[in-house]
């Protein structure tokens, strides 16, 4: 069965076939034309150095016009002598002459080149060391997560995930957008330009080595496309995909994804609620913001709560993650906590703290 928008998802493949890139974060630079007037600049000083140390010892030169060296001469002398040009009219002729130009005037002379050419030697070097830097980015990346659309949906799940520990350097990117990836990259993250329903696209971002893989594009047979595409390249990896319509969640899950996150009836279950409890929907418009207030963690039982009901712990559970199942807090299946269990729980967090089972804990009861 052919989904809607799969001729212009083809259409859009095709377009972005030739630009799609790895673009690594980098270091902020200065601008061209500042690093042109600098190096102006730096030319200048050392031809102005240059013409003082002729001009210091100007007795030891021969002029061929009138035998003597003034201060025109000394920066004339300088000028030819740097740009390598050597007409010849001017010469050292003292012994100290010519000792300062093996010494002084020719390392100036070389660097006088080196600041010329800088700018040169740059873009000539430059595809290289990307190359490198990219290759060694791929050789290092390992367990890393993949977001696929840097929208609003994906620049909060990865913001989410990086406050509970995930370094910066362990998210790629993946987006059609090249202003998208710029504003990943400018953020820390490595980033791919690319129709990400292309595997091609997707092993540029190491998709194949990935541990997680979130899918937060804004159309639902993108997510749909893109679940299939992954999955046939990582079959390990945890897949969480957003769709906007409750009736694709199904052929999301089918396509592949562990998990789905319905946006639309989300919203409007939310909406719902703050219309008959306002404060309830406040609660649970502050469990969905994260970062202060209340927020929900996942964490291991520890060896003093071995033994004990989820209700009998410091923390308010929620649920029990046992093997593949999630129990409810008052599943009677459930007995005691065991080691190998991790528990769900509504923690108090500080504005700017991690996300982390250590705050406060909520009393119960």
């Amino acid at each position: 069965m052919k989904l809607p928008g799969q001729d212009a998802i083809a259409r859009q493949a095709g377009e972005h076939l030739a630009t799609h890139r790895v673009r690594l974060p980098r270091k902020v630079v200065e601008r061209p034309i500042r690093q042109v007037v600098e190096r102006l600049f730096m030319a200048l000083l050392v031809l102005v150095v240059t013409a003082l140390v002729v001009y210091a010892d100007h007795d030891g030169y021969h002029d061929d016009s009138d035998g003597s060296v003034d201060l025109l001469d000394a920066f004339y002398y300088a000028t030819v002598t740097l740009s390598t040009t050597g007409y010849g009219d001017i010469t050292p002729v003292s012994d100290s002459a010519r000792l300062t130009n093996i010494f002084v005037i020719t390392p100036l002379r070389v660097l006088f080149l080196i600041i010329l050419v800088g700018t040169t030697l740059e873009v000539l070097t430059e595809r290289t060391r990307e190359e490198w830097r990219l290759n060694r980015w791929r050789s290092t990346l390992r367990d890393h997560t993949v977001v696929v659309g840097f929208g609003t949906k994906g620049r909060s799940a990865v913001q989410t995930v990086c406050a509970t520990g995930l370094r910066k350097e362990q998210v790629v990117v993946v987006d059609p957008s090249a202003k998208a990836v710029d504003a990943a990259t400018a953020e820390g993250y490595a980033g791919v330009i690319g129709d990400a329903t292309r595997s091609d696209v997707l092993r540029r971002a190491e998709v194949h080595r990935a541990r997680q893989i979130i899918i937060a594009p804004q159309r639902d047979d993108t997510s749909v496309l893109v679940t299939l595409t992954a999955r046939q390249l990582n079959r390990g990896a945890k897949i969480v995909a957003a769709v906007r319509e409750e009736e694709n969640a199904p052929l999301l899950k089918q396509s592949g994804a562990d998990a789905v996150i319905t946006s639309a009836s989300a919203a409007g279950r939310l909406l719902g609620l703050s219309v008959l409890s306002p404060a309830a929907g406040m609660v649970m418009e502050d469990l969905i913001q994260q970062g202060s207030g209340l927020d929900i963690v996942e964490r291991p039982v520890v060896r003093g709560e071995v033994g004990r009901k989820p209700r009998e712990t410091d923390d308010l559970v929620v649920s029990v993650v046992r093997g593949h199942r999630v129990l409810g807090y008052d599943d009677p299946s459930l007995g005691t906590l065991q080691l190998t269990d991790r528990l769900i729980t509504i923690v108090r967090v500080t504005p700017g703290a991690r996300t982390t089972p250590d705050t406060r804990p909520l009393p119960h009861g």
